[in-house]
């Protein structure tokens, strides 16, 4: 089968995992950054470009979009897909995705459990807002934040309500959270391949951090999952229209409870950590699906 993982870089390592676990099943593959690909269109025919050539027989395509790419890399996947080439990712499932709040919409409207949380186009003030989230902490995030950017812990009103309307002068969309105390910081990713939990860990932030990413030196272990965990992460990603998918979990003093779903997911810390082949997972869904 002939392959393509759009990805802006081949040396990172999700990439290269993905790259070598499909050759060891014999696959062809191309790695493609999804920023130098060309389209071209007509009422006839699509066509796709790649540094000057023409982009054709491919079967598979394993989209790999960060945050910043996010509009270009859907109208490539887009495009891809109208080509009959089968995508593990849907362009309106990372679009849905890739906004926090539009995300979390989604999970509550279904009934799944998230952390209060509030988006205001300065049409709540501050009372309001700290009202109806009780005292603090508080997490303000940016919508589209990613590996913890733009995330910031607030322990104060005064604090919380300031950056805020930094936020507002400067036009910068935010989203603004209840802090979970009794999770200390932790979280749960669970990644889910197909229908299946592949994966799952526990991430506990370095000291003095709030964040539990791992790149921000944060420390992995393996996790078993509640029955209520497992049940809940899988409702999120059905309801994303999500096949590959990281779900991130807090415990709660009510029971767990989904911050994010994760449409490109990255697999080091998670196959680190549970030394569970996930990449190889990505490409048996990729070979049952086509």
């Amino acid at each position: 089968m002939n392959i393509v993982i759009l990805s802006r870089s081949r040396e990172l390592y999700s990439t290269q995992a993905l790259v070598k676990a499909a050759r060891r099943r014999g696959h062809h593959i191309k790695v493609l950054d999804h920023m130098r690909v060309d389209i071209s269109l007509n009422e006839r025919q699509n066509k796709l470009f790649y540094l000057r050539q023409h982009v054709r027989g491919v079967q598979g395509l394993i989209p790999r979009i960060g945050a910043s790419a996010t509009n270009y890399g859907v109208l490539v996947i887009r495009h891809f897909i109208q080509q009959g080439v089968f995508s593990v990712l849907q362009p309106e499932a990372l679009l849905r995705a890739r906004n926090k709040f539009a995300c979390l919409q989604v999970l509550a409207h279904h009934g799944v459990p998230i952390p209060e949380t509030i988006i205001s186009a300065a049409g709540l003030s501050g009372k309001d807002i700290f009202d109806i989230l009780g005292a603090p902490p508080y997490i303000i995030k940016l919508l589209e934040s990613t590996h913890g950017n733009g995330v910031i812990k607030v322990n104060s009103v005064p604090n919380a309500a300031a950056l805020l309307g930094q936020f507002i002068q400067s036009n910068k969309r935010t989203i603004i959270q209840k802090y979970i105390k009794e999770s200390k910081g932790e979280d749960i990713r669970v990644f889910i391949v197909g229908n299946e939990i592949v994966a799952s860990m526990r991430r506990v932030p370095a000291p003095g951090e709030f964040r539990s990413n791992l790149h921000r030196g944060g420390v992995g272990f393996k996790v078993k999952l509640s029955e209520e965990e497992k049940k809940i992460s899988l409702k999120a990603v059905k309801l994303m229209g999500l096949n590959i998918a990281g779900v991130d979990l807090l415990r709660s003093n009510q029971g767990p409870k989904v911050l994010e779903v994760n449409a490109s997911p990255g697999l080091e810390g998670i196959e680190t950590v549970t030394r569970v082949d996930v990449s190889g997972k990505i490409i048996e869904f990729l070979e049952q699906s086509i």
